[in-house]
């Protein structure tokens, strides 16, 4: 995919640079729990800093439905971004009339502002395209170039994510031209052995991306709660585990169809199941003879891969040399119910060629579990745009920026 970049703007010295990020970060209280997504971001603000420009940041949190909510403030995103900068980064809650545009324009060279969450205004996520448009019109008067750089926005037909785009000089940041690179790399020239591994809770999420990748890899695995619906298409009992029962017919499809490609779709084989959903719930392990026998008991639900799963996976993302993860292998957040997710992570950190994380909650597993983002090739900040993007959609917030 050809999109402009930064260079393609010239020389931004004196310049106010409009700039679209994804800060949208866990925060608990007024701490940010994971700020990834912040640190994501430094490559492109330090680059635009030392060429002289002038950043005002647009960015959102959570989704306050068109209006101010002290909950989803950016404030403590303003505080954090200054420390990881060294240097003050002045927030503007003041709304964006003329005191907004005048204040940018009194920003010097290598001055920061980041505004207030830009989802406190109806116009950012309207549907109605006048709407959207006269809003950008607003943001336009903020900058004189714009450069988007919130891969987890793009996919997204937002104000300023796409019709800002039209109304300004626009480029993608650093993060957007290395997730596109790296992303396009799993499409189209991935090394092989290829393996995806896919998580999560639902298989209805990850149709369309199945769909995209099957006929590009050697190796399929699937844990998580989607792979009771594997399990159940097979005809083992999954008790109370988390089932979609209507996609059933097209899980038997996938399952054929990889074996007429000649993929090899690694299922769990044991899983961990428990009675609760809880920290403190009584858990066991049902061997691949117990699934078989359709032996996981009539009141329990399976919340982890089995340690003979997380290993066979283990080995599998060892022998490859690209891998892509999306979604966890149980429910890591209570600790009985992480060692699935734990192995495969630790696999990824020694895969000898790309490894990529595929955002949302397997980024915040790797994260929890102490891992550095350069413990692995690539950790994505897109989470649905990321899946989106291999499952080969258009990308409003991309197809913007095209040449």
């Amino acid at each position: 995919m050809a999109i402009r970049n930064i260079a393609s703007l010239g020389d931004l010295s004196g310049k106010r640079v409009l700039m679209r990020e994804d800060f949208n970060v866990p925060v608990s209280g007024t701490e940010i729990t994971d700020d990834g997504r912040i640190r994501a971001a430094l490559p492109t603000i330090n680059n635009l800093v030392a060429g002289g420009a002038a950043l005002v940041i647009l960015a959102h949190r959570g989704r306050p439905d068109g209006a101010p909510d002290d909950k989803y403030t950016l404030r403590s995103v303003a505080e954090r971004l200054s420390e990881l900068l060294g240097k003050e980064v002045i927030f503007f809650a003041e709304g964006l009339d003329e005191e907004a545009v005048a204040a940018t324009k009194a920003l010097e060279p290598g001055q920061v502002m980041l505004m207030e969450n830009i989802r406190f205004y109806s116009g950012e996520t309207s549907k109605d395209d006048a709407e959207r448009e006269e809003f950008a019109a607003k943001l336009a008067k903020l900058g004189d170039v714009f450069v988007s750089d919130g891969f987890g926005v793009v996919h997204r037909k937002q104000a300023s994510v796409y019709d800002i785009a039209k109304q300004l000089p626009s480029a993608a940041g650093l993060l957007v031209e290395k997730e596109v690179g790296i992303l396009e790399a799993l499409l189209e020239s991935p090394e092989q052995p290829y393996t995806v591994v896919l998580g999560g809770s639902k298989v209805s999420d990850k149709l369309a991306v199945i769909d995209s990748l099957l006929p590009r890899v050697d190796a399929l695995a699937i844990g998580g709660g989607m792979a009771f619906t594997f399990l159940a298409a097979l005809g083992n009992n999954v008790a109370k585990s988390l089932l979609e029962a209507d996609q059933i017919p097209t899980v038997l499809g996938y399952i054929e169809k990889a074996e007429k490609l000649g993929v090899k779709l690694i299922l769990p084989t044991d899983v961990i199941v428990a009675s609760t959903f809880s920290e403190t719930a009584e858990h066991r392990t049902v061997t691949a003879e117990g699934i078989a026998n359709s032996d996981l008991g009539a009141d329990v639900l399976g919340l982890d891969i089995g340690p003979e799963t997380a290993t066979v996976i283990a080995e599998q993302v060892l022998s490859s040399k690209t891998v892509f993860w999306n979604g966890p292998m149980g429910v890591f957040e209570l600790s009985p119910f992480a060692s699935g997710t734990k192995t495969v992570a630790a696999a990824l950190t020694k895969v000898n060629g790309l490894s990529v994380v595929g955002g949302g909650d397997s980024a915040a597993a790797v994260r929890e579990f102490g891992y550095k983002d350069s413990d692995f090739g690539h950790i994505s900040t897109g989470g649905g745009a990321s899946l989106e993007f291999l499952e080969g959609k258009t990308l409003p917030g991309l197809e913007v920026l095209g040449w």
